[in-house]
């Protein structure tokens, strides 16, 4: 289903692996098995995602995490699952919870990265390795993969400039950015700063809590009234759930045809992308993410080395050197739908071209 997206995990995944020590929360963390004694296909594996508001979580990582297990693990393998749905302390209790039931190792989408880790020690402690999945949670975590987040703003970035032409010039832009308790969010700003700095003027700029869409809506309806309706000329948006709340208060005010960016292509986002109310989202491979964490996870709870897995390190600023795969995202525009949702599975042309939006589709060549 997933061909081009797993077949590209495959390739950054071959299981030749050896056994190695405890990893240290700070210095080299070369040995990342937190201390874990070697164990067989039976293992069980504690996933804990951030929420369930964005359509990921639970449409893509939460399935394809606990299919590779089960691929990984002779289908001996558990996942035990738990969504914090934007609580941090709940996150917390959750991880609590897994400890005390003795998972072999956890998979953490922290909701907020700094809040983590004294949660992330207790299980360190409890000879429970973590791999921090999606988002660098602070602690001392054993292993991490995530997309190049900086390279994600700087995508958004470039298709915003691409889009406004010479419009750039002469308007103003609303920067609408993630959760300032997400490290992520930090990571696409600075990607999108670099590369807008200098070339538009940013007429407002929010963190929006918990990335929420009515969040978004309420800061755009507010930029609108400060800025003037007539001055915006393009909106940078950190995801796809922002984006539809922005573009509702774009309607609301009278203004279209202004370009709006976005991430993770939430069908929502691809369709408005479609019928041109989207100009672009950022298209992460999901499958390869979850692949290379299931992997970890299971590398980890099985006392082997990550070596033939994680090839980077990344620094958090609690963990040096903490073995890491980033993984690489696509500008995803009108353009290219068949070539990346289409031809990698995430969603078939009757999804994206149901009901009201078929007309649109027949338009871009989607049929």
């Amino acid at each position: 289903m997933r061909r081009a997206a797993v077949a590209v995990a495959a390739g950054v995944m071959a299981v030749s692996l050896a056994a190695c020590g405890s990893a240290k929360e700070s210095g080299d963390n070369a040995d990342s098995t937190a201390g874990s004694a070697k164990k067989g296909d039976d293992i069980k594996v504690g996933l804990l995602l951030p929420e369930n508001a964005t359509a990921r979580y639970e449409k893509f990582d939460r399935p394809l995490i606990e299919k590779k297990v089960k691929e990984l693990t002779n289908g001996k393998g558990e996942v035990v699952y738990a969504n914090a749905k934007q609580d941090a302390s709940t996150q917390n209790q959750q991880v609590d919870t897994m400890v005390t039931n003795k998972v072999d190792v956890l998979i953490v989408d922290a909701v907020d990265s700094k809040a983590i880790a004294g949660s992330v020690k207790k299980a360190k402690d409890a000879g429970i390795p973590v791999v921090a999945y999606d988002r660098l949670a602070e602690g001392p975590i054993d292993a991490y993969t995530s997309f190049d987040n900086e390279t994600v703003g700087k995508t958004q970035g470039e298709a915003l400039l691409k889009a406004l032409g010479d419009k750039a010039k002469d308007g103003q832009i609303v920067m609408m950015n993630g959760s300032s308790t997400d490290p992520n969010a930090a990571q696409f700003k600075k990607g999108a700063h670099s590369v807008l700095d200098g070339k538009v003027k940013i007429g407002r700029e929010y963190d929006t809590k918990e990335w929420k869409p009515e969040n978004a809506n309420a800061n755009m309806e507010g930029a609108i009234s400060a800025l003037g309706k007539d001055k915006i000329v393009g909106v940078y948006s950190a995801n796809d759930g922002m984006a539809g709340g922005i573009i509702t208060a774009l309607k609301a005010a009278g203004i279209a045809d202004i370009p709006v960016t976005g991430q993770d292509a939430e069908l929502a986002g691809v369709q408005r992308i479609v019928t041109g109310e989207q100009y672009m989202s950022v298209y992460k491979p999901y499958p390869q993410e979850a692949d290379v964490a299931a992997e970890m996870a299971v590398a980890l709870a099985q006392g082997k080395s990550l070596d033939s897995i994680a090839k980077d390190k990344v620094d958090s600023p609690t963990t040096k050197a903490i073995p890491s795969v980033l993984v690489p995202v696509v500008s995803l525009t009108k353009d290219n739908i068949k070539d990346t949702v289409i031809k990698d599975g995430i969603y078939t042309v009757n999804e994206i071209c149901a009901g009201k939006f078929k007309a649109a589709c027949d338009k871009a060549g989607l049929n």
